[in-house]
């Protein structure tokens, strides 16, 4: 049996298996990696001294279900969320399923350790007459480049993409014909699918290729602009995450907006628009990329009012529903 001394080289070993076995992202691996890390960080801090006080390193085969508990614990006083501590436990039980199968612990000490579910909270989202705001905020606001940040905010609310999936998007992702547009889209999981855009979003996009689009790539200093990705940044670059969310959120204040849009209220409120304007959950599924239905259906709660109308319209007993015959029927006995 291989013994592996020192927290470097089980987090090595560990970050082989990710990358090799599992075919995770390297976003999926850094954050698997990180949870295992802050357990090594606990666990070597003063407040287990009282575990092993001669022990310099801590050994993770060595892991009781005490020491877990102790060490979730701890993460609740700091005031971590349910949901981040559910995370962190799922990543630790991947490392511990991993030494289990290859014979380096003889039990799993996460396999009886539960957390509090979350609360999943309904998503916030905009009205139209909201995302219009937003949607004009960059004219109006002064931005430097109005019309790459219109098509972004566009694309955003168009397609209902994630920030991740409008940063990837390149110039060949974009395909248009007689019959409309579409993305395509690398989703979660590394998985494709096609997302149509509508004819406004599109012409803000053509708008921003043809104006403003050479003038990021003329910024380039260091190194030759990217000419593969779809939007750029200020040194002609591909536009990051956290440049485009940064740029979401100044519109928004400059709309008037609450402070709790994000880049992923455009989404929600893409979502709830459809649901709606009459789409069922399993085409809306489909737009979005959930890989489960039980995802899309938090969609289904955010707006009782279209709710009830559905039902009004729909059921034969609705107070708005046309009567079956002219003359009642006889009552019947509950049971």
């Amino acid at each position: 049996e291989r013994v592996i001394a020192s927290q470097a080289q089980w987090a090595s070993e560990f970050e082989t298996h990710l990358r090799q076995e599992r075919n995770l992202s390297p976003h999926s691996t850094r954050a698997y990696l990180g949870d295992l890390r802050a357990l090594f960080d606990y666990l070597d801090g003063p407040e287990q001294a009282e575990f092993d006080p001669h022990e310099r390193e801590f050994d993770p085969t060595t892991l009781t279900r005490l020491q877990l508990r102790a060490y979730l614990a701890h993460l609740k006083r700091e005031g971590i969320a349910r949901s981040s501590v559910q995370r962190r436990l799922a990543g630790l039980r991947t490392f511990y399923r991993y030494l289990h199968r290859e014979g380096h612990v003889d039990s799993d000490p996460t396999r009886e350790v539960r957390t509090a579910a979350p609360r999943r909270g309904l998503p916030r989202f905009l009205r139209l007459a909201e995302v219009q705001r937003l949607l004009e905020a960059p004219r109006l606001g002064q931005h430097s480049y109005p019309l790459r940040d219109e098509a972004i905010l566009s694309t955003l609310y168009g397609a209902g993409l994630r920030i991740s999936e409008l940063v990837r998007l390149d110039h060949e992702h974009l395909e248009s014909s007689g019959t409309g547009a579409c993305l395509r889209v690398l989703g979660k999981g590394s998985k494709t699918r096609l997302a149509p855009l509508g004819a406004r979003a599109l012409e803000r996009i053509e708008s921003y290729r043809e104006q403003e689009r050479s003038l990021l790539g003329a910024r380039a200093k260091r190194r030759p602009a990217n000419r593969a990705a779809l939007f750029l940044n200020c040194q002609g670059q591909r536009l990051s995450a956290r440049g485009a969310r940064g740029m979401i959120e100044r519109s928004a204040r400059e709309a008037g907006l609450p402070e709790w849009v994000t880049p992923h209220t455009l989404r929600h409120s893409f979502a709830t628009q459809l649901l709606e304007n009459g789409a069922d959950l399993r085409a809306i599924q489909e737009l979005l990329g959930h890989a489960s239905l039980a995802t899309t259906q938090i969609y289904a709660h955010v707006s009782p009012a279209h709710l009830i109308e559905v039902y009004r319209q729909a059921h034969p007993r609705s107070e708005s529903a046309e009567p079956a015959a002219e003359t009642p029927e006889p009552r019947r006995e509950a049971g």
